[in-house]
Order: C-alpha cells, then structure tokens, then sequence
C-alpha cells in the first residue's frame, strides 16, 4: 500500500525553535511527501527566516486568525497526504519518527491515529520515561495523560497529545478542531477533543512510546503562560476539558464526569474533596482554585448545551 505523509506545523514567534524542528524533519529516513508550515501574517520574524529555508515539498501557509485551532484546521484543508502528521514547532523530531508512523497505519486498516512520546526537556534535562498508564480517560472521568513519560509497547489509548499525533486521512474526513474550546494561543485540549472525535467514529488510536520528538516547551504568546498561574489561561482550560468530555461521552458517563469533577476533582483543577486536602499546603490558592474550577465547569457545560441547540 503507498501512503503519503503531510506534516503540519503551526508556529508563531519562535524562529530559533522552529529552525531546529525542520533540522529534525529533513533527517528522517522516511522523508515527507509535504511540509505545511501555517505562520500568522503578522508574524514578518518567522516568515523572514522561512524566506531562506530551502526544503522541498515545503509549503508556507499565511493566516490571519489567532489560535492554534485555527491553524491546524487551515493545515489540514491544505495538505493531501494519506497520513496526517501534527507537531509543535518547539519539537526535535528523531529520525525513525515517521518511518515508524507510517510502518503502524500500513500493518493496522483499523487505525486511525497514532502518537508517541514527546521527550520534555526540562532545564535541559530530558524527562525520563516512568508510567505505562497513557492517554486514558476513567469511566467517571479522570484524564491521565503522561505522553512524555510514557513506556513499554504500543497500545490502544483514548487520547494522542498534539505534539506528537496524526491520523489516517480517511478517518479525520469531515472532522475540523472545535473552534468552540476557548484561548487566543494555545487553546489548551484541542487534541481531547479531537482524539474523542475520531473514537468517535470507530476508529482505534495508537501510541506507541517509539515514536518519539524531543520537546523542548517554548514561550507562549497568550494567555497560558505554562509554568505561571493565570486566571483566565486555567477557566479557559477547564472549560475546553468539560466541554470535550460532555460532547463525546455517554450520558451515564456524564453524569459520573460531573459529579466526580464537582465533589473530587483533580489536584490540578481541583473539586471540593481535593480542595480540602490542598488547603494545608495551599491555603488561599486551593480556595480560588476551586472557585475558578467550578466556574470553568459551569462555563462548559453551558458550551455543550448551546451545542445541542
């Protein structure tokens, strides 16, 4: 079977990191039938420095609106490959890297994603890897992600994380990114979303700890400024959680989402059970976290109802 690889990259004010990325790209020993790199129009610092790169089957893709979201769903409009590759312009992808993505979808016609590890660096130390529950969501709720710290062999997961994921044309027909998750960068569970989407329509996803780019996790230009706690940035990405959960679920599912977020939470975005237990080590922040939770929740699930309309 002949597959075709299109890699999209969305970027945005990181020229030196972008640079690396593509030195990454041109290493592959599977080389890509097409790279769609979407860059802002405002953005003249990277669209100067593309100017110079001289890759083949490189396309440069200008657009206006903000948000990640945004762009991806211009990169995948824009691209023709079989296999749709995602990645941030922050990665260093290893060599084998599509070579083993393509070697998945041709022994597996049920797939329809795939991912791997993405290796964050961290004061540039690389994270070692020490957790084989990956991209899962509990029956009652509860995401666990660890992409980057992932091990052993490759297993069928509920979630890809967009860093490092694609998919199979075929399955992402008709599929866009929800422009209804909230934020003006980074718009924070776009590949929740998406990854449910396409489990959605009866196709499996793969991850497979191989696979694997070297994350090196940049600035932002947002609100979500990562390791900085913000108000707006943490609503936003509670909000875009709830949302996605609710819109893809069973009802008995939701229910379960609901009042497990309500009553426990996670220590990130924490419920009234947790919100107790934190209050010794954090006092006042446990309290407005909370808070905001709550609200990022209420704000979500009034999303998923509008959406029913």
């Amino acid at each position: 079977m002949n597959m075709t690889i299109s890699i999209i990259i969305p970027t945005y004010k990181r020229v030196e990191a972008l640079h690396k990325c593509l030195e990454g790209i041109r290493c592959q020993t599977r080389v890509p039938d097409e790279i769609i790199i979407i860059v802002r129009n405002t953005d003249h610092q990277t669209l100067q420095h593309l100017s110079l790169v001289k890759m083949a089957n490189t396309k440069i893709v200008l657009i206006e609106k903000t948000g990640v979201i945004a762009a991806l769903n211009q990169g995948i409009q824009r691209s023709n490959g079989s296999i749709v590759v995602l990645t941030d312009d922050d990665t260093v992808p290893h060599a084998d890297w599509l070579e083993l993505l393509e070697r998945h979808y041709m022994l597996n016609p049920d797939i329809g994603g795939v991912g791997g590890r993405d290796i964050v660096h961290s004061r540039g130390v690389p994270i070692p890897a020490g957790k084989s529950q990956v991209g899962i969501i509990k029956p009652y709720g509860r995401i666990i992600g660890n992409h980057h710290i992932g091990l052993g062999n490759a297993r069928e997961v509920d979630i890809l994380k967009g860093a490092n994921m694609s998919f199979r044309r075929e399955a992402i027909q008709g599929l866009r990114f929800d422009e209804k998750l909230k934020g003006t960068g980074a718009q924070v569970h776009n590949e929740l979303e998406f990854s449910l989407a396409v489990k959605s329509k009866g196709w499996k996803l793969l991850y497979d700890p191989k696979v694997r780019v070297d994350h090196y996790p940049a600035e932002r230009f947002d609100e979500d400024q990562r390791n900085n706690f913000n108000e707006t940035a943490f609503i936003n990405a509670v909000h875009n959680e709830t949302y996605s959960v609710l819109k893809h679920v069973t009802t008995i599912n939701r229910v379960l989402y609901l009042c497990w977020v309500v009553t426990v939470g996670s220590k990130a975005t924490p419920g009234v059970a947790q919100c107790i237990r934190l209050l010794p080590f954090q006092k006042g922040i446990a309290l407005k976290k909370v808070r905001l939770a709550l609200k990022g929740r209420w704000d979500g699930w009034r999303t998923w109802r509008e959406s029913l309309e």
